[in-house]
Protein backbone atom coordinates (compact mmCIF):
# COMPACT_ATOMS: atom_id res chain seq x y z
CA UNK A 1 0.00 0.00 0.00
CA UNK A 2 1.58 3.55 -0.85
CA UNK A 3 1.85 6.48 1.61
CA UNK A 4 -1.45 8.07 1.02
CA UNK A 5 -3.49 5.10 1.63
CA UNK A 6 -1.51 4.14 4.38
CA UNK A 7 -1.87 7.51 6.03
CA UNK A 8 -5.51 7.89 4.84
CA UNK A 9 -6.42 4.53 6.68
CA UNK A 10 -3.51 4.46 8.81
CA UNK A 11 -5.09 2.13 12.17
CA UNK A 12 -1.68 1.11 13.46
CA UNK A 13 -1.88 0.71 16.90
CA UNK A 14 -5.44 2.33 17.72
CA UNK A 15 -7.54 -0.17 20.31
CA UNK A 16 -10.70 -1.59 19.16
CA UNK A 17 -13.40 -3.38 21.00
CA UNK A 18 -16.04 -5.96 19.98
CA UNK A 19 -18.70 -7.54 21.45
CA UNK A 20 -20.42 -10.62 20.04
CA UNK A 21 -16.67 -11.21 18.74
CA UNK A 22 -17.16 -14.46 18.63
CA UNK A 23 -19.90 -14.85 16.06
CA UNK A 24 -19.90 -14.80 12.54
CA UNK A 25 -19.67 -11.53 11.42
CA UNK A 26 -18.07 -10.21 14.26
CA UNK A 27 -14.83 -12.89 14.15
CA UNK A 28 -14.11 -11.45 10.87
CA UNK A 29 -14.41 -8.31 11.85
CA UNK A 30 -12.22 -8.73 14.81
CA UNK A 31 -9.48 -10.48 12.15
CA UNK A 32 -9.53 -7.69 9.98
CA UNK A 33 -8.79 -5.50 12.57
CA UNK A 34 -5.69 -7.08 14.34
CA UNK A 35 -4.67 -7.20 10.43
CA UNK A 36 -4.48 -3.76 9.91
CA UNK A 37 -2.16 -3.33 13.09
CA UNK A 38 -4.98 -2.92 15.63
CA UNK A 39 -4.99 -3.78 19.28
CA UNK A 40 -8.37 -5.74 19.42
CA UNK A 41 -10.30 -6.79 22.33
CA UNK A 42 -12.47 -9.62 21.83
CA UNK A 43 -15.72 -9.35 24.29
CA UNK A 44 -18.20 -12.06 24.21
CA UNK A 45 -21.10 -13.99 26.86
CA UNK A 46 -19.14 -16.70 25.65
CA UNK A 47 -15.20 -16.95 26.91
CA UNK A 48 -14.80 -20.10 25.50
CA UNK A 49 -15.19 -18.71 21.61
CA UNK A 50 -13.47 -15.67 21.84
CA UNK A 51 -10.19 -17.62 24.05
CA UNK A 52 -10.40 -19.75 20.91
CA UNK A 53 -10.57 -17.03 18.15
CA UNK A 54 -7.96 -15.43 20.37
CA UNK A 55 -5.58 -18.95 19.86
CA UNK A 56 -6.45 -18.68 15.80
CA UNK A 57 -5.09 -15.22 15.89
CA UNK A 58 -2.01 -15.95 17.94
CA UNK A 59 -1.08 -18.96 15.58
CA UNK A 60 -1.42 -15.52 12.59
CA UNK A 61 0.94 -13.55 14.22
CA UNK A 62 -2.01 -11.35 15.68
CA UNK A 63 -1.00 -11.34 19.49
CA UNK A 64 -2.07 -8.14 20.27
CA UNK A 65 -5.12 -9.66 21.43
CA UNK A 66 -7.22 -9.28 24.66
CA UNK A 67 -10.43 -11.90 25.51
CA UNK A 68 -12.92 -11.14 28.18
CA UNK A 69 -16.06 -12.42 28.77
CA UNK A 70 -19.27 -9.80 28.47
CA UNK A 71 -23.15 -9.98 28.99
CA UNK A 72 -23.91 -7.01 26.93
CA UNK A 73 -27.68 -6.79 28.97
CA UNK A 74 -25.65 -5.88 32.25
CA UNK A 75 -24.26 -2.59 32.17
CA UNK A 76 -21.85 -3.30 34.87
CA UNK A 77 -20.75 -6.29 32.83
CA UNK A 78 -19.85 -3.38 29.79
CA UNK A 79 -17.97 -1.23 32.66
CA UNK A 80 -15.82 -3.88 34.20
CA UNK A 81 -14.48 -4.82 30.36
CA UNK A 82 -14.06 -1.19 29.73
CA UNK A 83 -11.73 -1.09 32.61
CA UNK A 84 -9.85 -4.17 31.62
CA UNK A 85 -9.28 -3.04 28.28
CA UNK A 86 -7.88 0.14 29.51
CA UNK A 87 -5.64 -1.24 32.28
CA UNK A 88 -4.26 -3.15 29.49
CA UNK A 89 -4.00 -0.82 26.32
CA UNK A 90 -4.72 2.34 28.41
CA UNK A 91 -7.11 3.35 25.30
CA UNK A 92 -10.10 2.55 23.29
CA UNK A 93 -10.51 4.07 19.76
CA UNK A 94 -13.33 1.84 18.25
CA UNK A 95 -15.94 0.28 19.55
CA UNK A 96 -18.41 -1.84 17.74
CA UNK A 97 -21.82 -3.51 19.27
CA UNK A 98 -21.79 -6.56 17.84
CA UNK A 99 -23.55 -8.98 20.07
CA UNK A 100 -27.02 -10.23 19.52
CA UNK A 101 -29.06 -13.01 19.30
CA UNK A 102 -32.10 -14.05 16.88
CA UNK A 103 -35.00 -16.17 16.94
CA UNK A 104 -37.43 -17.66 14.06
CA UNK A 105 -40.55 -18.00 16.58
CA UNK A 106 -44.15 -17.80 14.97
CA UNK A 107 -45.50 -14.17 16.13
CA UNK A 108 -48.22 -15.21 18.07
CA UNK A 109 -46.05 -18.22 19.91
CA UNK A 110 -43.32 -15.52 20.69
CA UNK A 111 -43.15 -15.92 24.94
CA UNK A 112 -42.45 -12.43 26.85
CA UNK A 113 -38.97 -14.51 27.79
CA UNK A 114 -37.81 -15.14 24.37
CA UNK A 115 -39.56 -11.41 22.92
CA UNK A 116 -37.09 -10.00 26.23
CA UNK A 117 -34.16 -11.67 25.00
CA UNK A 118 -33.91 -10.90 21.53
CA UNK A 119 -34.34 -7.49 22.64
CA UNK A 120 -31.93 -7.61 25.39
CA UNK A 121 -29.28 -8.86 23.44
CA UNK A 122 -29.54 -6.76 20.35
CA UNK A 123 -31.04 -3.35 21.33
CA UNK A 124 -30.52 -2.86 25.71
CA UNK A 125 -26.87 -4.03 24.64
CA UNK A 126 -26.32 -1.91 21.94
CA UNK A 127 -27.75 0.62 23.95
CA UNK A 128 -25.42 0.19 27.23
CA UNK A 129 -22.41 -0.30 24.96
CA UNK A 130 -22.78 3.19 23.46
CA UNK A 131 -23.70 4.56 27.16
CA UNK A 132 -20.88 3.32 28.73
CA UNK A 133 -18.21 3.17 25.97
CA UNK A 134 -19.59 6.69 24.42
CA UNK A 135 -18.96 8.20 27.68
CA UNK A 136 -15.14 7.05 27.82
CA UNK A 137 -15.16 8.29 24.01
CA UNK A 138 -16.66 11.90 25.06
CA UNK A 139 -14.48 12.44 27.96
CA UNK A 140 -11.64 11.63 25.78
CA UNK A 141 -12.75 13.99 22.87
CA UNK A 142 -12.50 10.95 20.02
CA UNK A 143 -13.64 7.92 19.28
CA UNK A 144 -15.75 5.76 16.21
CA UNK A 145 -18.97 3.88 17.63
CA UNK A 146 -20.16 1.22 15.02
CA UNK A 147 -23.69 -0.63 15.74
CA UNK A 148 -25.30 -3.53 13.72
CA UNK A 149 -27.83 -2.82 11.68
CA UNK A 150 -29.31 -5.31 9.04
CA UNK A 151 -31.61 -5.52 6.02
CA UNK A 152 -34.44 -6.12 8.85
CA UNK A 153 -34.01 -2.57 10.25
CA UNK A 154 -37.07 -1.45 7.73
CA UNK A 155 -38.67 -2.58 6.00
CA UNK A 156 -38.68 -5.77 8.61
CA UNK A 157 -38.13 -8.83 6.97
CA UNK A 158 -40.75 -11.72 7.38
CA UNK A 159 -39.98 -14.67 10.49
CA UNK A 160 -37.17 -12.18 12.71
CA UNK A 161 -40.48 -10.29 14.91
CA UNK A 162 -38.17 -9.26 17.54
CA UNK A 163 -35.16 -8.78 15.87
CA UNK A 164 -36.86 -6.52 13.21
CA UNK A 165 -37.71 -4.76 16.28
CA UNK A 166 -34.49 -4.21 17.85
CA UNK A 167 -32.38 -3.44 14.48
CA UNK A 168 -34.91 -0.73 13.80
CA UNK A 169 -33.68 0.45 17.07
CA UNK A 170 -30.22 0.65 16.78
CA UNK A 171 -30.23 2.27 13.30
CA UNK A 172 -32.69 4.79 14.99
CA UNK A 173 -30.62 5.04 17.82
CA UNK A 174 -27.30 5.22 15.71
CA UNK A 175 -29.09 8.06 14.66
CA UNK A 176 -29.82 10.05 17.50
CA UNK A 177 -26.36 9.94 18.45
CA UNK A 178 -24.89 10.37 15.13
CA UNK A 179 -26.73 14.03 16.01
CA UNK A 180 -26.50 14.30 19.97
CA UNK A 181 -22.52 13.68 19.19
CA UNK A 182 -21.69 15.77 16.24
CA UNK A 183 -19.69 18.17 17.69
CA UNK A 184 -17.72 16.29 20.30
CA UNK A 185 -15.34 13.66 18.25
CA UNK A 186 -16.92 10.89 18.78
CA UNK A 187 -18.67 9.45 15.42
CA UNK A 188 -21.66 7.12 15.40
CA UNK A 189 -22.39 4.83 12.61
CA UNK A 190 -24.51 1.44 11.49
CA UNK A 191 -23.58 -1.20 8.95
CA UNK A 192 -26.14 -2.70 6.77
CA UNK A 193 -25.48 -6.42 6.35
CA UNK A 194 -27.54 -8.07 4.00
CA UNK A 195 -27.62 -11.91 4.22
CA UNK A 196 -24.63 -13.40 5.16
CA UNK A 197 -26.17 -16.62 6.79
CA UNK A 198 -24.96 -18.93 9.37
CA UNK A 199 -25.68 -22.26 9.48
CA UNK A 200 -28.37 -21.64 12.04
CA UNK A 201 -29.44 -19.25 9.82
CA UNK A 202 -29.78 -21.79 6.98
CA UNK A 203 -31.37 -23.86 9.45
CA UNK A 204 -33.95 -21.92 11.29
CA UNK A 205 -35.07 -19.53 8.34
CA UNK A 206 -33.85 -20.11 4.58
CA UNK A 207 -36.11 -22.86 3.34
CA UNK A 208 -35.47 -23.38 -0.72
CA UNK A 209 -38.33 -20.99 -1.53
CA UNK A 210 -37.08 -17.99 1.05
CA UNK A 211 -33.11 -18.40 -0.45
CA UNK A 212 -34.68 -17.98 -4.21
CA UNK A 213 -36.87 -15.12 -3.00
CA UNK A 214 -33.81 -13.65 -1.27
CA UNK A 215 -31.04 -13.94 -4.08
CA UNK A 216 -34.07 -12.79 -6.81
CA UNK A 217 -34.09 -9.84 -4.77
CA UNK A 218 -30.12 -9.67 -4.44
CA UNK A 219 -28.53 -7.64 -7.53
CA UNK A 220 -25.18 -9.78 -7.06
CA UNK A 221 -27.58 -13.06 -6.96
CA UNK A 222 -25.45 -14.60 -4.02
CA UNK A 223 -25.29 -14.62 -0.07
CA UNK A 224 -22.17 -12.26 1.13
CA UNK A 225 -19.26 -13.92 3.28
CA UNK A 226 -17.95 -12.01 6.44
CA UNK A 227 -15.20 -10.78 5.34
CA UNK A 228 -17.01 -9.04 2.78
CA UNK A 229 -17.61 -6.23 5.69
CA UNK A 230 -14.01 -6.01 7.01
CA UNK A 231 -13.64 -2.56 4.45
CA UNK A 232 -16.59 -1.36 5.62
CA UNK A 233 -15.56 -1.46 9.04
CA UNK A 234 -12.10 -0.64 8.40
CA UNK A 235 -13.34 2.89 7.09
CA UNK A 236 -15.51 3.92 9.73
CA UNK A 237 -13.17 2.92 12.45
CA UNK A 238 -10.21 5.27 10.17
CA UNK A 239 -10.05 8.44 9.59
CA UNK A 240 -11.14 8.38 6.18
CA UNK A 241 -14.66 8.61 7.51
CA UNK A 242 -13.77 11.77 9.32
CA UNK A 243 -17.15 12.64 8.15
CA UNK A 244 -18.97 10.05 8.63
CA UNK A 245 -21.86 9.83 11.51
CA UNK A 246 -25.29 9.25 12.02
CA UNK A 247 -24.93 6.64 8.67
CA UNK A 248 -25.94 3.37 7.92
CA UNK A 249 -23.80 1.95 5.55
CA UNK A 250 -25.33 -1.36 3.38
CA UNK A 251 -23.05 -3.87 2.59
CA UNK A 252 -25.76 -5.93 1.13
CA UNK A 253 -25.13 -6.86 -2.74
CA UNK A 254 -27.76 -4.25 -3.62
CA UNK A 255 -30.82 -5.75 -1.82
CA UNK A 256 -31.76 -2.74 -0.54
CA UNK A 257 -31.89 -0.90 -3.72
CA UNK A 258 -34.06 -3.70 -5.40
CA UNK A 259 -37.45 -3.12 -6.86
CA UNK A 260 -38.74 -4.77 -9.44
Amino acid sequence: MNTYLNNLFDLENKVVAITGAGGHLCSSMALGFASAGCKVALLDIRLSKVESLKKDMYDKGLKNVLALEVDVSKKESHELAKENILKKYNSIDVFINGAGTNDSTPFFDITIEKWKEVLSSQLTGTFFGCQVFGKYMLQKGSGSIINISSASAGPPLSKAFAYSVAKSGILNLTQNLGREWGTKGVRVNAIRPGFLPTEWNKKNFITKDRELAILSHTPMNRFGEPEELIGAVLWLGSSASGFVTGSEVAVDGGFSCMTI
